[in-house]
């Protein structure tokens, strides 16, 4: 077969998958996010007073910079298991410490995110508690069910 024509396949080929991917992301809605859905009930859903808002953008604003310093030295961390990974080729003792690395910081995100969630549903009032409770158990399960 003649490269011209491969070149022209292959670039046919790549355009319709570029072309299926746009109207895949166009067609379909993606799926919210637990964390989004959280959020939507926190701000739309539970009635919060003008108390209970200022708390809680005081609580997102906190939890927002602690997350994201997690987030970075989670990808200092897997940066660390790549050069590990590339210098020994299997899993070794650099490999074996780096993952453990890894791990733990993911601990240390969900322990802050829980503790976030926890800090979250103290600003809430008795009443407010059970719809926030199933939210939650919600945003935990959701790929399980």
């Amino acid at each position: 077969m003649p490269v011209r024509r491969l070149v022209l396949i292959a670039a046919i080929t790549f355009l319709a998958a570029i072309a299926g991917v746009f109207l895949g992301r166009a067609l379909i809605p993606p799926r919210a996010a637990p964390q989004s859905e959280l959020h939507e009930l926190l701000h739309h859903q539970l009635a919060l007073d003008g108390a209970q808002q200022a708390q809680l953008a005081a609580l997102e604003d906190r939890f927002v910079i602690r997350r994201k310093a997690l987030e970075l030295e989670l990808r200092a961390k897997n940066a660390q298991l790549a050069e590990a990974i590339e210098a020994e080729h299997g899993n070794g003792p650099r490999v074996t410490a780096a993952v453990d690395a890894s791990h733990r910081v993911m601990g240390e995100l969900q322990k802050a995110t829980l503790a976030h969630v926890f800090a979250m549903r103290q600003i809430l009032k008795p009443a407010q508690w059970p719809v926030f409770d199933r939210a939650v158990v919600k945003a935990l399960t959701a790929d399980a069910q």
